[in-house]
């Protein structure tokens, strides 16, 4: 499987943007986020979630609605598409 592009837009001390693109085929590899984030979708597309223990789900984006993740979540985000999936993720500092 491919990696994601990430390219980190704003890092200050209250937030982290960083702009996210999965090519079809490509995922982020699992991770778990140390802060609460904002994803703020770029262009509308169809995530698949794997969770730790294997189980996978489907997440939609629709361009411009945002949502919203405490920190502690563990998962692997993949694009079985045949599209770009660009998305922002705004991560809240403590």
């Amino acid at each position: 499987m491919l990696s994601a592009q990430s390219d980190v837009q704003v890092d200050t001390p209250e937030v982290r943007v960083t702009e996210w693109r999965l090519a079809p085929g490509s995922a982020t590899g699992r991770h778990i986020h140390e802060m609460d984030y904002v994803i703020v979708p770029v262009t509308a597309g169809e995530m698949t979630i794997v969770a730790p223990s294997g189980e996978r789900s489907k997440a939609q984006l629709a361009v411009g609605k945002s949502y919203f993740r405490k920190a502690g979540v563990e998962h692997d985000v993949l694009n079985e598409t045949g599209s770009e999936i660009v998305f922002l993720e705004v991560e809240l500092k403590p």
